[in-house]
């Protein structure tokens, strides 16, 4: 079997905060075109993984390798050029913009305010809003305000924008948090889709949406890595039931 690439490599990071280690001594590899879906209890420090990685919080010990470049000294948005995209739990969109024009301002030359007032319409801008759109299942809804859609196409804007910038790498907490069965069953289909060409790190608790989605799981506890491999495998792991899924 050829040997997968590695597109990520963290190593022995760390973060305190006073005096608390919410990261502690992690390593965690991720190959190119991989989906990779984080479990673990609350507190386990998954969330603060995912802001290390984007640049959100500096880390206190460790090193982190995008590619070939280490991130840990880049500031977010040097972080979003390299090719990471990061996705919060809460959606955060513009809502009093219609659909197209949310995914048109996240076209990387519309960046800026100044930018997008400068922004011309090209061909090039549309066809990708209109690839996007599709991809994230809001084709029959470009000119609707965002404000006005459900909270499951919020989240699904939300990736949309992200996509608009072609990441490498893409990042996100939760989400499914709140949607309807439809929309979680939608989601999964999504991100399988998404994840063609492209790398991924999911943090979830629904573990069939899980199971659906995951290539490989990592079960973080205490800001550590206890248990990794197919969810089969970490789901019969003693730790695992004892610290997060026998709760």
């Amino acid at each position: 079997m050829a040997s997968k690439e590695l597109i990520l490599s963290v190593e022995d990071l760390t973060v305190s905060f006073d005096g608390f280690k919410a990261v502690d001594g992690l390593n965690f590899y991720l190959d190119k075109d991989e989906l990779r879906v984080v479990i673990g209890p609350n507190g386990a420090g998954k969330t603060t993984v995912l802001d290390l990685i984007c640049g959100k919080t500096k880390a206190t010990n460790g090193r982190i390798r995008f590619k070939d470049k280490e991130l840990t000294k880049l500031s977010e948005h040097q972080i979003v050029r390299e090719g990471v995209g990061r996705k919060f739990q809460t959606p955060s969109i513009y809502e009093n913009l219609s659909v197209f024009q949310n995914l048109e301002v996240s076209f990387p030359k519309g960046r800026s305010v100044f930018g997008s007032i400068a922004f011309k319409r090209s061909e090039l801008v549309t066809e990708r809003v209109r690839a996007v759109a599709e991809e994230v299942l809001l084709t029959d809804v470009p000119d609707l305000e965002a404000g006005l859609l459900s909270h499951g196409q919020k989240q699904w804007l939300e990736i949309g924008m992200l996509l608009m910038q072609d990441p490498e790498l893409l990042m996100l907490d939760e989400p499914i948090a709140g949607m309807s069965v439809r929309e979680r069953e939608l989601t999964a289909q999504l991100l399988q889709r998404i994840c063609k060409g492209r790398s991924m790190i999911v943090i979830e608790h629904d573990m069939d949406f899980v199971k659906k989605i995951a290539d490989k799981v990592t079960v973080l506890h205490q800001g550590k890595v206890i248990a990794e491999g197919s969810m089969d495998k970490v789901q019969a792991d003693e730790k695992v039931i004892d610290v997060y899924l026998g709760h």
